[in-house]
């Protein structure tokens, strides 16, 4: 009796340091999604262009295979090269980091570029072309996935960064549960966007209901706007986060006066205010000059891909390089 007591007793020990893991795999998990915010934002605003222009009934089953094309790149692939990554040469994981916040301040500074100096872009009226509908919707999958690959490397380099010491095993709980969570909460809202309008249309066309009829219609008249606001968002977002990874990066590799005038301001705006309102601004002002610093260095970084690096990509592949999504 006492050896089955003292076995019930190392099975609730087992359980209790089993259920510790657990919590810290879900802490460590919930810190490393909020770091990859920017990159989680973007990814949202950028998947609804890929599902446009196709009939209401594919909407669904496109975001479906996009999201499955999104979990093997995050489990399948770029969770198993963080993990040996993060054994044989952690050194890497800052240059990869500053090497994902370099293309979100490019991404974010020629959206902005763009819109402040439009220019006429050259259309091949072959990419236009009516065809087979699946063979077009293959196409746009395919290309969605690989624009996901780009974004889902930068979510899992800053989550891998963000994981606390601990053993592979621990690392890759806690990978997955943000490979997972991240594309359900991406895709789940992606989803939920581009069928907000069919929704709303839905709801006039069928309500029983004044009400019902109105909340439809002020879905139709928001949604637009709402779709600009995310791309704003989305933005702003990929500025402040590359711009922060980038920073902080310079700092960790030793060259630390930008990082070191952004905490000093940060420091003076805080104690200008009550105790209560400290870290907030402070950390207000911190997000605000990382993001300037992300639209100079995005900026500065235009011409570079533009003349050289998309150069180089289109005389490797033979194919016109995108510079941004």
């Amino acid at each position: 009796m006492s050896g089955l007591l003292a076995l019930l007793d190392d099975v609730a020990g087992i359980a209790k340091v089993a259920a510790a893991s657990v919590d810290d795999v879900a802490a460590g998990a919930a810190k490393a999604g909020a770091k990859a915010a920017g990159a989680v934002i973007d990814d949202a605003a950028v998947t609804p262009k890929y599902i446009h222009g196709f009939a209401p009934a594919r909407e669904l089953p496109i975001v479906g295979k996009i999201a499955l094309g999104s979990i093997r790149n995050k489990l399948i692939i770029l969770l198993p090269l963080g993990l040996i990554l993060s054994a044989f040469a952690p050194w890497l994981i800052t240059p990869l980091l500053m090497l994902g916040g370099s293309y979100l301040c490019f991404e974010g500074a020629e959206k902005i570029w763009h819109a402040l100096f439009p220019h006429e872009q050259v259309i091949d009226p072959t990419e236009h072309a009516p065809g087979d509908p699946m063979h077009l919707e293959q196409e746009k999958v395919a290309g969605a996935i690989k624009t996901d690959f780009i974004l889902s490397a930068e979510i899992m380099t800053i989550a891998l960064a963000a994981i606390p010491p601990s053993n592979i095993w621990m690392q890759a709980g806690t990978l997955a549960i943000v490979a997972i969570g991240i594309t359900v909460a991406v895709y789940g809202s992606v989803a939920l966007l581009v069928k907000m309008d069919d929704i709303g249309l839905a709801m006039v066309e069928k309500g029983r209901f004044g009400a019902t009829r109105s909340l439809g219609a002020g879905i139709v008249r928001v949604m637009p706007g709402l779709m600009k606001t995310l791309t704003i968002v989305g933005t702003a977002a990929m500025l402040w986060v590359g711009g922060n990874i980038v920073v902080h990066g310079l700092h960790e590799l030793g060259w630390h006066p930008i990082y070191e005038f952004i905490h000093h301001w940060s420091e003076i705006a805080a104690a200008g205010v009550s105790d209560a309102w400290a870290g907030f601004v402070g950390w207000s002002v911190t997000a605000a000059m990382d993001g300037v610093f992300g639209l100079v260095y995005g900026i500065a970084l235009i011409p570079l891909v533009t003349r050289l690096i998309n150069p180089a990509i289109a005389a490797v592949t033979g194919r016109k390089a995108d510079a941004g999504h």
